[in-house]
Parts: C-alpha cells; sequence; structure tokens
C-alpha cells in the first residue's frame, strides 16, 4: 500500500492498485457536526424521557435521584458510543453525517470496516476528544501521513471519500418536461445480464465474502480507470471461475458475467 499526501493506493488481492482520495478534515468536521446535532436530539429526547419517569422513581427509594443520574450518565456513553459504532459497523462505515459528507470507513486493505474495528475505534474516541472538541484527534490527523486519529491507529481504519453515482432528480416514472406525456415512453430495456443463465451448483460453492468482493467492484469500477476497470474485472472473473467450476457464456461480457454471478448470489443469501 502506498499513499501521498491526499491519495490511498491500495493493491487488491487481486494485484490491481486502486486509488482512494483520503477524506480532510474539512469533510469530517461536517460529518462530525451533523452526527453531533442528531446525537443531541436523541440525547434531549432521553432526558425528557427520564425526567418524565423521575417522580415516579422518587415515591420508590430515596435513593431514585442517584440511579436517576447514574442512568443518565451511562445512557449518553452507550448513545454516543453505540451512536456511531452500530451505524459504522452495520451501514458500510458510514454514519448519516458521513453519508450527507460522501465519505466512510475502511479498513486500510480496503475492505469494509467490522464490528470490532468499529468498536475499537469509537473507544478510543474518547481519548480524541481530550482536553475539547477532539483536540488531540485534531493534532493526530494532522501528524499522521494517512489522516487518522487515534481511533483510527489503534483499530487499524482510514477514512476515505466515497464517490457515488449521483441519482436523477426525477424518479424513474416522472416527466423531465410538461409535454413528456404527449410521446409514448418506450419500454426499458432489461439488463444484459437478466438473460445470462448460470449453473446454480457453482453457485453453491460460492461465499457471502466473494459477493462483497463483487459488490465492491461494482461499487468503485466508475471511477478507476478503463485498463485497470478491466484488468480487475478479468482477474476476478478468474479466481470466481476457479472456484466454483462457472463458465463465462460465449458472447457475454467479463462484467455482465459478474453481474448475473452476484445476482444470483444474492438471492441464495435471501433464502439461507
Amino acid at each position: 500500500m502506498d499513499l501521498n499526501s491526499d491519495q490511498l493506493n491500495i493493491d487488491t488481492p487481486e494485484l490491481v492498485a486502486i486509488q482512494m482520495p483520503l477524506a480532510g478534515i474539512g469533510s469530517r468536521f461536517i460529518a462530525l457536526l451533523i452526527d453531533t446535532l442528531i446525537w443531541a436530539a436523541g440525547l434531549v429526547v432521553l432526558g425528557l424521557v427520564l425526567w418524565a419517569f423521575q417522580p415516579a422513581l422518587q415515591a420508590f427509594s430515596s435513593l431514585s435521584y442517584q440511579w436517576t443520574v447514574a442512568i443518565f450518565t451511562l445512557s449518553i456513553f452507550l448513545l454516543n458510543w453505540g451512536y456511531f459504532t452500530l451505524f459504522e459497523a452495520f451501514w458500510h462505515g458510514r454514519t448519516p453525517g458521513k453519508r450527507i459528507a460522501r465519505i466512510r470507513v475502511i479498513q486500510r486493505s480496503g475492505r469494509a470496516i467490522g464490528i470490532f474495528e468499529s468498536m475499537a475505534r469509537n473507544f478510543i474516541r474518547y481519548v480524541d476528544q481530550i482536553p475539547f472538541f477532539y483536540a488531540v484527534g485534531v493534532v493526530a490527523v494532522f501528524a499522521t501521513r494517512q489522516h487518522q486519529r487515534l481511533g483510527d491507529l489503534a483499530a487499524g481504519t482510514l477514512v476515505v471519500r466515497d464517490r457515488e453515482q449521483e441519482t436523477p432528480l426525477w424518479a424513474d416514472t416522472g416527466t423531465r418536461t410538461f409535454t413528456a406525456s404527449v410521446f409514448a415512453q418506450a419500454n426499458a430495456i432489461p439488463e444484459p445480464h437478466q438473460a445470462v443463465a448460470l449453473s446454480s451448483s457453482g453457485i453453491a460453492r460460492l461465499a457471502s465474502s466473494d459477493l462483497e468482493v463483487l459488490e465492491g467492484f461494482f461499487a468503485r469500477r466508475l471511477d478507476l480507470p478503463l485498463p485497470t476497470r478491466q484488468l480487475l474485472a478479468q482477474r476476478i472473473a478468474d479466481a470466481i471461475q476457479t472456484k466454483s467450476g462457472l463458465e463465462q457464456p460465449p458472447g457475454v461480457s467479463v462484467e455482465t458475467f459478474l453481474e448475473a454471478t452476484a445476482r444470483d448470489l444474492r438471492d441464495i443469501s435471501r433464502m439461507r
């Protein structure tokens, strides 16, 4: 893995280098600000709930107030730590703030972050916050070549910019002009991979990790130079064929074969 000041070069298991832009302090600040506002709103709701039940707790014990304070303090920690941990672990390395800022957390290898990495980086978040508003974390981001705060260093994670394909402002059923309804709408052209049939026994030899590799390729292929994209697609296809015994149908492109494989793998995953 190589790195310049703002660009991360990852050598994939297929021996193809993929460039991913590192997230800067500005985009990370925007994501943190949005997440903090969401977290604060949840904290206010929690405080109102505890405040509403406080008279009832005081009716049972003289220690109710102390218990209320203890529960509220613990809830603050769990809400803050759980918010970042669960979102990043189960939402492809993103929190709502990171999604809006178009950044995400990944492992140093380029793979998606897991629950243990997310737990570690967000537990160290409290050290990064010392002495006020992530002062230690900001210093660490500027001091490290990979723009990592202490939590990233401990968990082996990185924050990168996530360039996603923009969605149209109109839905597929909508129209862009007032006169569009005058003209007959053309029938939707089916995706090429929909017509490709693959052996179910071969698909059954593949695992969920293979689907993750395919999904990762689909997510970043538009950002890859065409020669790199073709080389990476061919190497993934070769690995899939070796493991499953599947054959690429005649006249079907490599990427169409991969899309058909991913389609059948998704269907199997839903049935398991």
